[in-house]
């Protein structure tokens, strides 16, 4: 006899529960939370928000998400990547008034130049991705900025793939780094 699909899915979201939580707990893997991330960042965590309204930076933030990973010297996206981009771009296509600065971080070796030059890959192709997808390249511009804004400075793989990003962030108005359209 089949056990009712309501318990067959809170035994599956329990059983998962159990296992994101042994795998952050295990071994000597660092936990990440708010208090060691580096702060004033642009892309620090988000504080508490209250009174959430649709179409808001907060609902984008909270709702959406605006960060993209990429993995080690790479501009290429993964399936991760990809789904977060498509649930990103909905969002931005149901709120056209909103203007978007993409920008590029790495944490790669090389230098600072080359990791300057990663970051404005990715946030490109951040861009590109959105374009072809139906949000108008007149409402985006992008900045790369190397490792010059390090959400994480540590040595472990783990810690620096928390670095190898692009932030999407949401503008009323163009700022210094936007071209003139």
């Amino acid at each position: 006899m089949k056990p009712p699909i309501q318990f067959t899915v809170v035994f599956a979201m329990l059983f998962g529960c159990v296992i994101l939580s042994s795998c952050s707990q295990s071994g000597s893997r660092q936990v990440f939370s708010s208090e060691n991330i580096t702060q004033g960042k642009t892309d620090e965590p988000v504080a508490k928000f209250s009174n959430i309204q649709q179409g808001s930076e907060e609902d984008f933030i909270m709702a959406v998400g605006r960060r993209v990973y990429f993995t080690k010297g790479s501009v290429k996206f993964d399936d991760v990547a990809l789904e977060t981009m498509n649930i990103q771009i909905n969002w931005l296509k149901r709120y056209p008034q909103w203007k978007i600065k993409l920008q590029g971080h790495a944490d790669d070796p090389g230098g600072n130049a080359k990791n300057v030059q990663l970051s404005e890959k990715r946030a490109k192709a951040v861009m590109d991705y959105f374009v072809q997808q139906g949000v108008s390249a007149q409402r985006m511009w992008m900045k790369g900025y190397g490792s010059e804004r390090l959400l994480r400075s540590c040595p472990e793989i783990e810690c620096k793939a928390l670095n190898r990003r692009v932030v999407v962030n949401l503008r009323r108005e163009f700022d210094a780094a936007a071209p003139q359209f």
